[in-house]
């Protein structure tokens, strides 16, 4: 009869989803992604992490100017500003 037939595909699907399974299972556990990362990537994380951790107003200088304009010590020559600010922006 049919229904005997249909009984027979069905356990013919049934056999061949486990096999597939079983196969998809030691694929995965031979064949994992991985990732290496090189020396280069691992000492550009250590530096990026370096400047993090570091401030980012560096207070030996900045005290000393302060002091200085406190003090009315501090100057700034006119040529070099003009200098700077003209090479700032290319007409020098």
């Amino acid at each position: 009869m049919r229904i005997e037939a249909y009984n027979q595909v069905a356990q013919l699907y049934q056999a061949s989803n486990t096999k597939n399974t079983s196969a998809a299972a030691k694929t995965n556990a031979y064949g994992r992604d991985e990732v290496q990362i090189s020396s280069t990537g691992k000492d550009y994380q250590v530096a990026k992490a370096g400047v993090a951790e570091a401030e980012d107003i560096r207070e030996d200088l900045v005290a000393d100017i302060k002091e200085k304009i406190k003090n009315g010590t501090y100057e700034v020559s006119a040529d070099d500003f003009a200098e700077k600010l003209l090479s700032q922006f290319g007409t020098i």
